[in-house]
């Protein structure tokens, strides 16, 4: 799914919405982003736009978050619990949910860790340490 056309990954966010609102039969990948989605009616209206929503910039000096990068996380955490990769990760998830007891909040807490991993990875030009991740997200789940 992951490429480097944004308009391309877009597309696929918007397609899979619309496939759900018309009740269509979904691949994996398209119930999970759909899934997503529901989870977040905050964005169905940029998303019903359609083709006006790939054009879109976010800018957070102007405090606008994109909302396809916060999906995409919960799309990357999902992958993550499901391979527990970084190992460890699933454990550290099912701790924080005991906790919470709501499944969108923990990948919502475990977002805050991905996205510090992601900045101090693009800032240093590096791959994103996976330790440094886990460990957020294991002291998430201690606390």
């Amino acid at each position: 799914m992951f490429g480097q056309d944004r308009n391309q990954l877009r597309q696929m966010y918007l397609d899979a919405w619309q496939k759900s609102q018309a009740g269509a039969i979904l691949q994996p990948l398209e119930a999970m982003i759909a899934e997503i989605i529901s989870q977040h009616p905050e964005y169905h209206a940029m998303l019903n736009k359609g083709e006006d929503a790939l054009d879109k910039d976010f800018s957070p000096e102007q405090g606008e978050s994109n909302p396809f990068m916060h999906m995409g996380m919960h799309i990357a955490i999902r992958e993550q619990l499901g391979t527990d990769r970084p190992a460890g990760i699933s454990a550290a998830y099912k701790k924080l949910l005991l906790r919470l007891q709501d499944a969108h909040a923990v990948e919502h807490q475990m977002m805050e860790c991905l996205g510090q991993s992601l900045w101090e990875a693009q800032r240093n030009n590096t791959a994103p340490d996976e330790n440094q991740y886990l460990l957020c997200v294991q002291k998430l789940a201690a606390n």
